[in-house]
């Protein structure tokens, strides 16, 4: 039983290599230095038997003594030592079943040489990583399922009261219900749209296109939205901007920002869209004026379902889907984004690969 850990295993080994070491040195104080004591003994005048046993009687009597020390010292130190790699190597497996179990808080303290120092880290640093997945994947159930509860509601007291006669089926009560099923129809291609990123679907084919013209025709499609609510628009963008991208995607990105920005800028305020050249990719940001984001709250603007409280609350419409989408479409590109807000100003960006 004792070889199966690895605290036996080097106990054995160790206890191995001493066994090793005295064998060799026994044989050769028994041997070679019997015949060489005895051979100068016989020169100094002495005979071969007596000799022989003046050896044997104080050499050998004490190379006996010294091995069986050793052998006991060697077992002591290897049990020791295995004890010691054994022990943070144990805490790790336990740990690593408690994961198992669910428990996503459990760690092992960081002891014994440093590679155990090593495995130790990673193994936190992985807990970590898994506590926060199942965190995030807590509220995206959470919010996804409120997401569906509240036009479901809807839906079911329309049909209540129609069924019930409580109300007249009227050309409203027919708008209020397609309202919500195309609110429905929305969350679920967002839904699809996340899904597929997760899967790992295969990006589209990126291509040349003028990423200056894209943007002018996303805020040629804005523009109903953002005088219905009274915005104003200020703009800067090259004659032409070569990038590469897939447009269809460019255009969602581009919709998802502006309609973000319309969302959360005050009546009379301004949203403001820059397209810039630079050295190795092309940036393009949509700003807009009004509440900002707390800075705690920026680097998690992009978490599905996320929604910064007070200032951009679910009062406001959308469903914390359209920004996750963003950045899920823009690093598939090979791009990136970012979120600033500050003085007043909140502002999104992405870059493009040239």
């Amino acid at each position: 039983m004792i070889g199966r850990g690895i605290a036996g295993r080097i106990a054995i080994a160790a206890i191995a290599s001493a066994a090793v070491g005295l064998a060799i040195l026994a044989v050769g104080v028994a041997v070679v230095g019997a015949d060489v004591f005895t051979a100068l003994m016989v020169e100094a005048g002495d005979s071969a038997d007596h000799a022989r046993e003046m050896y044997d009687s104080s050499v050998t009597t004490v190379v006996i003594a010294a091995a069986i020390v050793a052998v006991l010292a060697s077992v002591a130190l290897a049990v020791i030592l295995a004890r010691m790699l054994a022990r943070p190597l144990a805490e790790i497996g336990g740990a690593a079943r408690r994961v198992a179990e669910g428990d996503y808080e459990a760690r092992v303290p960081r002891r014994g040489p440093e590679e155990l120092a090593s495995l130790a880290d990673s193994f936190n640093q992985m807990a970590a990583a898994l506590q926060q997945q199942e965190a995030m994947r807590r509220d995206f159930i959470a919010n996804a399922a409120h997401e569906l509860r509240t036009p479901l509601t809807n839906l079911q007291g329309y049909l209540e009261a129609l069924r019930d006669g409580v109300i007249v089926a009227d050309r409203s009560t027919y708008e209020s219900l397609h309202e919500e099923a195309d609110r429905l129809v929305r969350l679920s291609r967002s839904l699809d749209a996340l899904a597929d990123g997760d899967a790992g679907a295969t990006p589209r084919a990126a291509r040349e296109i003028d990423l200056a013209a894209a943007v002018r025709s996303a805020l040629e499609l804005a523009a109903p939205a953002i005088e219905r609510a009274q915005l104003r628009l200020s703009s800067e963008i090259p004659e032409r901007l070569p990038a590469r991208a897939d447009p269809d995607q460019l255009a969602q990105v581009l919709a998802n920002l502006l309609s973000n920005a319309v969302r959360y800028t005050p009546t009379g305020g301004t949203i403001t869209v820059r397209a810039e050249r630079r050295s190795g990719d092309h940036l393009v940001s949509v700003a807009n004026s009004g509440e900002g984001i707390p800075a705690d709250d920026l680097d998690r603007v992009f978490e599905r379902f996320y929604r910064v409280e007070k200032s951009r609350d679910r009062a406001r419409g959308g469903a914390g889907i359209g920004l996750a989408i963003v950045k899920q479409l823009v690093e598939s590109g090979g791009g990136r984004v970012g979120a600033e807000s500050r003085d007043g100003l909140t502002r999104f960006w992405f870059s493009l690969p040239v």
